[in-house]
């Protein structure tokens, strides 16, 4: 899945200068960690209009109507996809999932080269996912210090063991333990919970995908979780909001 990645973050890279004008010029970042802290079980709601795993989740999909059905909700932060070729998102999507809210807004995407990260804040993100699989440790970190310089948080998503250890080395303030196998796509919230204490007290933990119900979520909470990511049993819905919250109201 990384193909056209590469070839996208060749593009941001040789416009790295526009791009951190563009950044400069834009309203400053909305604070996307802040808000996973701040009162119980925070949710992370996602926009994505497909998956590699599920297919077509919801291709009418409006970003904007979803995007504040799920401020409505109480979701304390949104994730919206960017990616075309495997997730059928665009950069329009953040802009008007992001312009219809007050929520600070990740972008997910495949995020390979720093310049991508301005090209995020170029477009209104105020925060992005890093996927410590998808990258060496002096990429990762290098990825990191351009969202520091660029005032963006940075959601640093590990999958095992070995992730989480190479997260917490490259100095990651907000992990993400992703639920799902890239390789097979099975999705099984126990891997959060066995990696929730490997965790130093001071990080902010997000567990991702599998995330179906109030019920995933208790269990999320109690392993140590502040906030988890939500998207298929949102898109899915025909009433986002009462699911996010059922799920916020989960102990």
């Amino acid at each position: 899945m990384l193909e056209g990645a590469e070839t996208r973050a060749d593009w941001a890279a040789d416009r790295e200068g526009e791009l951190r004008a563009e950044a400069a010029d834009g309203p400053p970042a909305r604070p996307f960690a802040t808000a996973l802290t701040e009162n119980g079980l925070a949710v992370i709601a996602e926009i994505k209009r497909r998956s590699p795993s599920a297919g077509t989740l919801a291709a009418g999909l409006d970003p904007a109507t979803t995007a504040a059905a799920y401020e409505a909700g109480g979701a304390a932060c949104l994730s919206v996809l960017t990616e075309p070729d495997h997730f059928s998102g665009s950069a329009d999507d953040l802009r008007a999932a992001r312009a219809a809210v007050s929520l600070p807004v990740l972008r997910k995407d495949f995020m390979v080269h720093p310049a991508q990260v301005w090209e995020a804040r170029a477009m209104g993100a105020d925060a992005v996912l890093l996927i410590v699989a998808a990258v060496s440790d002096g990429r990762l970190r290098a990825l990191l210090a351009a969202a520091a310089d660029a005032g963006m948080d940075a959601l640093v998503e590990a999958h095992d063991e070995v992730e989480v250890d190479r997260a917490l080395r490259a100095d990651a303030e907000l992990i993400g333990v992703n639920n799902r196998d890239l390789a097979t796509f099975r999705t099984d919230p126990a891997v959060a919970e066995r990696l929730a204490n490997l965790f130093p007290a001071d990080r902010v933990r997000v567990a991702e995908s599998g995330v179906t119900d109030g019920a995933v979520a208790a269990r999320m909470h109690a392993a140590g979780y502040d906030a988890v990511l939500v998207g298929e049993a949102l898109v899915r819905s025909a009433d986002p909001a009462s699911v996010l919250r059922e799920i916020r109201g989960a102990r």
